[in-house]
């Protein structure tokens, strides 16, 4: 496990602090083993944490990505037994979307992947009524405006394409707000599927709607490589934000539109 993801802060870390075996340790990616590695920090051992808990689940429309919901609507965790439900989703899709969702108890791990200096890769097939033609896709590509700022570049593969409707491959590296809907909105054709297919190095697969498993050891080792490089990314002053939060979090993962 990273051993920042232990509870471990990153300052206690850099400043030299922090020791796996009797070496001292001051990057923020290094591991140790929970059961066999001893970690110390000020030279007291260090508490042994919850082990880190990571899940995918393919999240189906009308499920809420919350932990709870005001409205009682149902929501990924109530997909999962309740001995699991004390874990935590990485990032959002709204109600009516589908797919691929990250589940974890691992908070820092999920705040450096969520970090707006880290774009991690999100890969969504989009169907959307109408035909796109070239040079909506090319605006869509190059960025657009939501509430005053731009998007970032993205990467769009066509799949299928009639008069009545098309199928798009999306790869965006930023979580904005309904962030597709609404790019797709603004050159006139409204969503009417949108599944997430991939985050990162997680991948659906097939997955079907309602279905979870747990991450295999290599996918664990990829996400908590990830979030190490995310909080190298980060520095000292970097601060975690939600996916899909407020409107100053979003203008910062955008680029403004010069005036």
């Amino acid at each position: 496990m990273l051993i920042a993801a232990a509870g471990v802060a990153s300052r206690r870390i850099r400043g030299g602090r922090v020791s796996v075996n009797g070496r001292v340790v001051t990057r923020l990616g290094e591991r140790a083993h929970p059961e066999r590695d001893r970690v110390r920090v000020d030279g007291r051992p260090l508490p042994r944490a919850a082990r880190p808990l990571y899940y995918l689940v393919h999240k189906p429309r009308g499920v809420v990505t919350t932990t709870d919901d005001p409205q009682a609507r149902r929501t990924v965790l109530d997909l999962l037994p309740p001995a699991r439900q004390r874990l935590f989703p990485v990032g959002r899709l709204d109600v009516a979307s589908e797919g691929l969702v990250l589940l974890t108890n691992a908070g820092r791990v999920a705040q450096a992947l969520l970090h707006p200096s880290f774009q991690v890769p999100r890969v969504y097939r989009v169907s959307v009524d109408g035909s796109v033609d070239a040079d909506a896709m090319r605006r869509l590509c190059s960025g657009i405006e939501l509430d005053g700022v731009l998007t970032a570049r993205c990467e769009l593969r066509l799949l299928e394409r009639d008069p009545q409707r098309t199928r798009v491959e999306v790869q965006l590296g930023e979580g904005r707000r309904r962030q597709i809907r609404r790019m797709f909105e603004s050159v006139g054709h409204p969503v009417r599927r949108l599944l997430r297919v991939r985050f990162g190095p997680l991948r659906l697969g097939g997955l079907r709607p309602g279905e979870w498993r747990r991450l295999r050891p290599d996918e664990v080792e990829a996400v908590e490589r990830m979030a190490g490089e995310a909080q190298r990314q980060a520095g000292p002053a970097g601060r975690p934000a939600q996916e899909g939060g407020s409107a100053s979090d979003s203008q910062s993962r955008g680029r403004r539109k010069s005036s």
